[in-house]
């Protein structure tokens, strides 16, 4: 599954399923562009990993729920770096959990920025170029919260299913210029978000304590999400394109 000559931009790319990803990414012989929003430090140790892996890194710092700040960043990251070919949209917010009676109006406005208006201007900033090259792939993190649309959040689940309905929409859209589209969504994944996840639903203090209650007996790896990416963006699935695939055991 080898990306040799590729670049790949992974927002979100410090921490979680984010860095796990890069790393994955870089392994397959990619150059990762590694994107932050404020965690430099996290970046910059991604980084170093990646390079000890012998590939080319860079830390970007990108605002992705403000059009200009991205706009610029992305420019940056062309002339210095080189043209993105691979976009994988993982950077997000969660959701505490409320009731809509209890939700404030800025907690979904918040929520639709950054979980799927940020991935449409990306897209639309990044696409241009894997166009004039005629190939390209654009990876959208999404939940399993799109599955189950569960009580308490519906500002999570709809920024995550307007991030589907923009996935759908681009791998019609760019089929033609040799570009694909995918969704992967995960279920309770062990990460930060997931344990403060769990501790806010369950009152559970690890995720040890969950094991017996998910499929297999085990809570979901970042690495395991980071496989599917990889699968995804190789030749090995050239005719997969349009599709969300579902990283959660079977169902939660």
């Amino acid at each position: 599954m080898s990306l040799e000559d590729r670049i790949a931009l992974v927002t979100g790319g410090g921490r979680g399923i984010g860095r796990h990803i890069a790393l994955g990414l870089a392994e397959d012989g990619a150059d990762i562009a590694v994107g932050y929003a404020r965690d430099e430090a996290a970046a910059e140790a991604s980084a170093q990993a990646i390079r000890a892996l012998g590939r080319r890194a860079h830390v970007l710092k990108i605002r992705v729920d403000d059009y200009p700040a991205s706009r610029s960043a992305v420019q940056a990251l062309q002339q210095d770096f080189g043209e993105v070919d691979i976009l994988v949209n993982n950077a997000g917010l969660d959701f505490r959990g409320a009731d809509v009676v209890d939700t404030e109006p800025r907690e979904v406005e918040e929520l639709m920025r950054v979980n799927a208006l940020a991935p449409h201007h990306l897209c639309s900033l990044l696409l241009p170029g894997m166009r004039a090259r005629g190939w390209g792939h654009v990876i959208m993190l999404s939940s399993s919260v799109t599955e189950v649309m569960g009580a308490g959040f519906a500002p999570y689940a709809m920024s995550k299913a307007a991030v589907e309905a923009l996935a759908r929409v681009l791998a019609k859209e760019e089929r033609e210029h040799g570009i694909h589209v995918n969704v992967v969504a995960p279920g309770l994944v062990e990460t930060d978000m997931g344990m403060r996840y769990v501790r806010e639903l369950s009152g559970l203090g690890s995720f040890r304590e969950v094991d017996p209650i998910v499929p297999y007996g085990r809570v979901c790896q970042p690495e395991e999400v980071a496989s599917v990416v990889r699968f995804l963006v190789s030749d090995a699935a050239s005719y997969v394109n349009g599709q969300r695939i579902y990283v959660h055991g079977g169902g939660q």
